[in-house]
Parts: structure tokens; C-alpha cells; sequence
């Protein structure tokens, strides 16, 4: 029954059940219903306005993706296929789903009562992080206790990170009492933020400053968002040898997600700022001395300007790197697209200077390759155990976005090393 009613929410998406949970808290913090309620569908038309403008983004670029891959003939062994072999092999074993889904809910509340923590995980949805590597070590030990005990480390980490993120989050894209909770972007702020620092050390690269507003005052019409993505569409288009039509088709794309993205998170935002309002006041009057952070899904950061242009520079220098980085077997190909939420942390320590952003992303990316490569052999497995057809033709499956949560790998390698 448990398990029925988590999959109904569940199926229905992240624009159903992100305003149910957001109407429950903005109930539970104080807020009139109606004003609950806005609250809660103004943020699922954010949520919605975001997936559209990324769905157009990625469906383009794809086209441009498997068209480089075709021309320059990359041959590698494990295939990216998505994050929805991570997805299935996370809710695909069932009585430990429930267990880990309530474990880390009530963890969440206990470390923030104690001051361990001042994030509320609301991303439900994303959740299936921390089911994954519980279900990847139970798969595989036959031990359900040590793969919730995993799912649970998994999530205290992923707290923390979240913690440090957020006053850094606030300052870089104005989102006051607001962080994230996705393991494959959190993770790298240790990796993202030393790597900024070090930059800082290097003489003319730390002069070199691109972020979006910069360009634009230097370049005006030709340096605004929407320019510079519809000019990148370009580049990146010439470089795969499309027709003429499809040029231009990826072009505008391009440049209406540069466009479009902001203005669908200013939505998101209209919806959160009075949940947020309601808790910091629900907390200053019954938990005197703590405080409490909304924890979002990346989908948030995902559409500033300068991490779509990073995104967009990103893409050429990981099919090279796919090729030319010594133990790589990964072909990056169905999260290609969708990298943003890998690299968030290669722009954000810098405020949106888009060529640190570039620069620190590649040796993201190199690491998550290496990582989605080890993780091959285990996900081809794990996934023939959880029913995932495997793709005709594909030896190894894996994924970046699984390779993006190293906290996972780390877990999953001293679990198959002990037991």
C-alpha cells in the first residue's frame, strides 16, 4: 500500500508532487491555505517552465552530439545511456525502498533538530541518490541492513555539502535560504572551490574574467545571454557538419534557453520566497538558534546564463577528452546535454566566470568519465538484475550522472571490499 501510494506520487513528476510538498510545508510553517497553495503551483509551473526550456536544450544538442559521434568515429566500450539505469536499479527492489525513503526523511529531521544540519531535503524525487547505492550495495551484499546504512551516510554527507553550499549559492545567484540537495552536484564543491582558489595563484588566467554581465558590457547586443548561446548552437553545429536548416534550428534553440532559463527560475523563485519567508519565522519562533535552508533540485542553478555557456563549451571538450584520457572507456552520449548539473560547481566558487568555469569543469569531467568507466562493469550487472533492457549493440552501460556522485562509487567500493 506504502509502496503503490510512493509510486503514484512519484510517477506523477516532479511539477505534481514538488506543490504537494510545498503547500504541506508552507501549511506546517504557517501559511494561509490559499497562500500555501499558490505558493505550491506557482513552483510547479517553474518546475515545468525549467524541464520544458531543458527538454528543447537537450533534444537539439542531441542531434548535434550523435552527429559528432558518428563523423568522428569515437569507439568506446561503455555506453552512456542516462541516469535512468540509475533510476531503475533505485526503486527497483522492493521492500528496501521504503525503508531507505523513511530513513533518510527522518535522519533529515533529527539532524536538524540536534544543529547538525540546517538543510530540509524537499527534492523527494531525488531521493532515488541515495536508494541507488542502497540498492547497488544490497544487490550485490545481500545485506539490506548495510545498504540503508548506506543510503543514510550517503544523505548525511549530501546534508553537509548542502550546508556549505548554500551561503555561496545565496551570494552567487541571489537565492536567500535556499540550497541543493543533488549528490552529483554537491559532491564537487570540494573539487570546484580549491580549484578556483588555485587559479586565483595563476598569473594572467586569474585576470581573465567572462562571466555573462561582464560580456555584456563590453559587447552590448552581441554579448547578451541569448547571443552568446545562439553563437555557441552555431559553433558547435559547424563543428558536427549539419545542413543549413538544422544550423539554424540548433542556433535559435540555443539562444531561447539562454533566454528562457532565467525567466523560468524567476518563476520557481516567486513561488519558494514566501515558503522560505514563513520558515525562517516558524523556526525563529519555535526552534530559537536554528535554522532551516530549502534544499531544491539543481534544475534551479542549472539555467543561469553562465552555466548553460559553460555547458555549451563543455560538450566538444568531453568527446575529446572521452578520447585521448588514458582509462576512460565511457562514450559520453544520453547525459551529454545535460551536464549543467555536474559542473555547477566549476562556475559557481567563481561567480559565473565562464572560463574558469570551462577550465575547472574539464577536470570535473575527466574525473566523472574515469568514475562512469569503474561504475560500468557493476551497472551492466546491477541493471540485468533490476530488468533494464540493455540497448542492442551496447557491451557496458553506464552513466555520467552516477559517475557525478562519487560519494556513491566511494560507499560502493568499501561495502564490495568488506563484505
Amino acid at each position: 500500500m506504502l509502496m503503490n501510494a510512493i509510486n503514484f506520487v512519484m510517477d506523477a513528476g516532479s511539477s505534481v508532487f514538488m506543490p504537494l510538498i510545498i503547500l504541506i510545508l508552507g501549511l506546517i510553517f504557517g501559511l494561509k491555505f490559499a497562500k500555501a497553495f499558490k505558493a505550491g503551483v506557482v513552483v510547479g509551473i517553474g518546475f515545468i517552465g525549467i524541464n520544458l526550456v531543458l527538454g528543447i536544450l537537450g533534444d537539439n544538442l542531441m542531434v548535434v552530439i550523435n552527429r559528432l559521434v558518428e563523423l568522428y568515429n569515437f569507439k568506446l566500450t561503455s555506453i552512456d545511456v542516462g541516469w535512468t539505469i540509475g533510476a531503475t536499479i533505485a526503486w527497483s527492489t522492493g521492500i528496501i525502498v521504503p525503508i531507505i525513503l523513511v530513513s533518510v526523511f527522518v535522519v533529515n529531521i533529527i539532524l536538524i533538530l540536534v544543529g547538525f544540519t540546517k538543510t530540509l531535503d524537499v527534492d523527494i524525487w531525488n531521493y532515488w541518490g541515495a536508494l541507488f547505492v542502497g540498492n547497488a550495495i544490497y544487490l550485490t551484499t545481500g545485506n539490506m541492513a548495510i545498504g540503508v546504512i548506506a543510503a543514510v551516510v550517503a544523505t548525511v554527507v549530501m546534508l553537509k555539502m548542502a550546508d556549505y553550499a548554500q551561503p555561496k549559492i545565496e551570494e552567487a545567484f541571489q537565492m536567500p535560504g535556499m540550497t541543493v540537495c543533488n549528490m552529483e552536484t554537491v559532491s564537487w564543491a570540494i573539487i570546484g572551490a580549491p580549484l578556483n582558489k588555485l587559479i586565483d595563484k595563476i598569473p594572467v588566467i586569474n585576470k581573465i574574467d567572462w562571466t555573462p554581465e561582464k560580456i555584456q558590457n563590453k559587447l552590448g547586443t552581441f554579448g547578451e545571454p541569448w547571443f552568446m548561446g545562439g553563437a555557441i548552437g552555431l559553433i558547435l553545429s559547424l563543428f558536427a557538419r549539419l545542413d543549413a536548416q538544422t544550423v539554424l534550428q540548433v542556433m535559435i534553440h540555443t539562444a531561447a534557453a539562454m533566454f528562457l532559463l532565467p525567466k523560468m527560475i524567476g518563476v520557481l523563485m516567486e513561488g519558494l520566497m514566501p515558503i522560505t519567508e514563513a520558515a525562517a519565522s516558524f523556526v525563529q519562533k519555535h526552534f530559537s538558534g536554528h535554522q532551516i535552508n530549502i534544499g531544491l533540485d539543481s534544475a534551479v542553478l542549472v539555467g543561469h546564463p553562465a552555466v548553460v555557456a559553460t555547458t555549451l563549451l563543455l560538450i566538444p571538450t568531453i568527446l575529446i577528452l572521452a578520447v585521448i584520457l588514458p582509462g576512460n572507456t565511457t562514450l559520453p552520449l544520453a547525459e551529454l546535454s545535460g551536464i549543467g548539473f555536474l559542473i555547477v560547481w566549476a562556475v559557481l566558487p567563481s561567480k559565473g566566470n565562464v572560463f574558469r568555469g570551462w577550465l575547472i569543469g574539464t577536470v570535473i569531467m575527466a574525473v566523472v568519465l574515469l568514475l562512469a568507466s569503474s561504475w560500468a562493469p557493476v551497472m551492466t550487472e546491477l541493471g540485468r538484475q533490476a530488468s533494464y533492457e540493455i540497448p542492442e549493440g551496447a557491451s557496458l552501460i553506464t552513466c555520467l550522472t552516477i559517475g557525478g556522485e562519487w560519494v556513491s562509487w566511494l560507499l560502493y567500493k568499501i561495502a564490495a571490499l568488506i563484505f
